[in-house]
């Protein structure tokens, strides 16, 4: 993972055209530095030696060896992110079975609209793959954390939009995956989880069913649906259904704790925002009961302290705490049982 004030970028695509329409697009944030750009893939080797990038950009048409073969010789050497930039489409599979980190297609058209759009999320992914760019245990004489929980979830009404926003920018993407109710409309869910999804290093996406609870994934409930955790063989994964409304709204932050409770136990952490109502407080007791670390914000930071009171009132909190120390706790939490 960089940790140096900028994220070193090295830019590899034959046109000259295209790297410097990269490097100006995505040097417009000052978190990003591009340190070198190559025409080819043993200019780029070299390029690597010389300047040890955080994130290498690679298009996949390139003369003397193709992008994709030249991502499989590199990711045995050298542990660097790999960010895919082609105009095809397709080649997703083939930089993903590389060992690519991720992949933008580059745009259809050199309009403004256009290219800005692709700058803006070429630079998000950027952002991203550099904070995910975890050392391999063994490798780097680093060991990576031992997680006791397998997923967060989290419940939150009103102000609680803005509070996992808070909790998300000062978490690491290798924490266990993160579910999360919040009572919104049908339509904007989507919405917020696209906000979240740019505004913070996790990917953040509106849940469906099927979905794998994984680190690095923000999972949002979709408006009008409720959202449950089931366990298929080793993984955890989202159940998302339409059905009655319990306790005034669907999704349902208790619909979700219970199910964690069911099929978490001692593997989860259940955490209450603030928000109006009672919701997600008896199945926060319940996630207790089965073993799961529980925190719940407290009235100070709370805009409206409803359903964190809630909960407390009955014991499903653990522990109580303003917003601004809840990611602290998850940190210690995640790595330690009761």
């Amino acid at each position: 993972m960089y940790t140096q004030s900028k994220i070193k970028v090295l830019i590899v695509d034959d046109s000259l055209f295209s790297r410097t329409l990269i490097k100006r697009g995505i040097e417009a944030d000052g978190a990003i530095e591009v340190v070198a750009e190559a025409g080819d893939p043993f200019q780029a080797r070299d390029y690597i030696l010389e300047f040890t990038p955080d994130v290498m950009i690679c298009d996949i048409e390139m003369p003397k060896m193709d992008g994709i073969a030249f991502i499989r010789k590199l990711l045995p050497q050298y542990k660097i992110p790999v960010l895919v930039v082609s105009s095809d489409a397709t080649a997703w599979a083939e930089a993903r079975n590389a060992g690519a980190a991720a992949f933008i297609a580059k745009p259809e058209s050199n309009g403004p609209s256009a290219l800005n759009k692709f700058l803006v999320e070429l630079t998000c992914r950027i952002k991203k793959v550099a904070m995910t760019n975890i050392p391999i245990p063994g490798e780097t004489g680093l060991s990576a954390p031992i997680y006791q929980a397998k997923f967060i979830a989290f419940g939150a009404s009103t102000g609680g939009t803005e509070a996992l926003f808070h909790i998300l920018k000062s978490l690491p993407t290798t924490i266990p995956g993160i579910v999360a109710v919040q009572h919104i409309p049908s339509g904007f869910s989507s919405m917020f989880a696209s906000r979240l999804n740019q505004l913070t290093h996790f990917i953040v996406k509106e849940a469906e069913t099927g979905d794998k609870i994984e680190p690095g994934k923000v999972l949002i409930a979709p408006g009008d649906k409720h959202m449950k955790i089931i366990k298929e063989g080793t993984f955890f994964k989202t159940v998302c259904f339409h059905g009655e409304k319990v306790n005034g709204h669907r999704p349902s932050v208790d619909v979700l704790f219970d199910s964690a409770a069911k099929v978490g136990g001692s593997d989860s952490i259940g955490i209450i925002l603030t928000g109006m109502g009672y919701d997600g407080a008896k199945g926060l007791l319940a996630m207790r009961r089965n073993g799961a670390r529980t925190i719940g914000q407290d009235e100070s930071s709370s805009i409206v302290y409803g359903m964190p009171m809630a909960a407390n009132n009955i014991g499903a909190v653990e522990k109580q705490i303003p917003l601004f120390k809840i990611p602290a706790a998850i940190l210690s939490m995640v790595t330690q049982k009761k």
